[in-house]
């Protein structure tokens, strides 16, 4: 995923840790049927994840200094890929109802 975060989304002062980061991927792993083989983080300058068809998740490191949002956002674009390999409607659907906001 190449998208920057929006402006107003200033990145954070610490790093959420890599456990708890990894921990939050496993769990939209859970809640979106997939199964990571592995979850990396790693340092990237082009982009923000990536997902092999080996069933390989990569983030970039500086995910970890990113608004939840943004990074909710990347963590499900990439964890989709394990279900759907390219951004067609598809997968723009199962991303828009991913990630649509529940209203209290």
């Amino acid at each position: 995923m190449k998208a920057t975060p929006p402006p107003e989304w200033e990145p954070l002062e610490e790093s959420v840790p890599r456990d708890i980061f990894k921990a939050e991927v496993r769990a939209w792993a859970k809640r979106i049927g997939v199964e990571p083989k592995e979850i990396h983080v790693r340092e990237m300058t082009k982009k923000w994840g990536s997902a092999s068809t080996t069933g390989r998740v990569t983030f970039a490191a500086d995910l970890l200094r990113q608004h939840s949002e943004f990074r909710k956002r990347v963590i499900v674009e990439e964890l989709l890929h394990l279900k759907v390999p390219n951004h067609g409607k598809l997968f723009k659907s199962l991303l828009r109802a991913y990630l649509k906001r529940k209203n209290p």
